[in-house]
């Protein structure tokens, strides 16, 4: 879906300007230009992303929410990717806190994807929110945009979340990108017959800290 936007409130950003985010400074592959609507001061707030399942389960959903509403009620940026399941209810959660959340594109500014979250994009430019991309207007949601986007995700983020991840999981790409940047990997425990928990029993297996309650996080 696409938006008409006032261009004159697109803030540009490049590598080099007083306003680019430290974080990202010092990641491989750093953009080399970010697109941002809304509050761009948010891009160095103290931040956690929360990602996972776009098919998520309501255990995920659930989690999603309630961890994006309890990190932004204790004024965490949360930090999340836009999609469909654990990204969006993410940005719910910290919206209904009154808090700040950061979506991060895989597409141009003035493209909504996924199209039904055209009220929650709205909402998150109108509460002191942030959009954000490093692709410029009219560019699509092209498939190998996401993979690079979850840089970014994992790269402004001082932690990550997995909340849900199936044992093959574009969730899983943004682990590996956290653990090169040298980012905490906080997990959720799940139901060890759900696949949908499968990704994030191993993460804790492999080192992950599990997160059952707010105060688990390392912050």
């Amino acid at each position: 879906m696409n938006l008409k936007l006032n261009v004159n409130k697109i803030k540009t950003i490049t590598v080099g300007d007083e306003a680019y985010p430290e974080n990202l400074m010092h990641i491989y592959g750093k953009p080399q230009t970010l697109y941002v609507l809304g509050n761009e001061k948010l891009l160095d707030a103290q931040s956690i992303a929360i990602i996972g399942c776009r098919k998520a389960s309501d255990y995920g959903l659930k989690n999603a929410y309630k961890f994006g509403y309890e990190l932004a009620k204790k004024g965490i940026c949360v930090v999340s990717g836009f999609a469909r399941g654990i990204d969006s209810y993410a940005h719910k959660g910290a919206l209904a806190a009154k808090g700040a959340t950061i979506a991060v594109l895989g597409c141009g500014l003035d493209v909504v994807y996924p199209p039904e979250n055209v009220d929650l994009y709205k909402q998150i430019v109108m509460n002191n929110g942030a959009i954000i991309t490093e692709y410029p207007l009219g560019s699509r949601p092209e498939k190998h945009h996401f993979p690079a986007r979850n840089r970014i995700i994992s790269g402004l983020s001082d932690g990550v979340l997995v909340v849900e991840a199936k044992e093959r999981s574009g969730t899983l790409i943004t682990v590996e990108y956290a653990l090169e940047q040298g980012k905490n990997v906080y997990a959720i425990p799940g139901n060890i017959t759900s696949e949908n928990s499968y990704g994030t029993n191993e993460l804790i297996k492999e080192g992950a800290i599990p997160i059952t309650k707010i105060e688990d996080f390392e912050l």
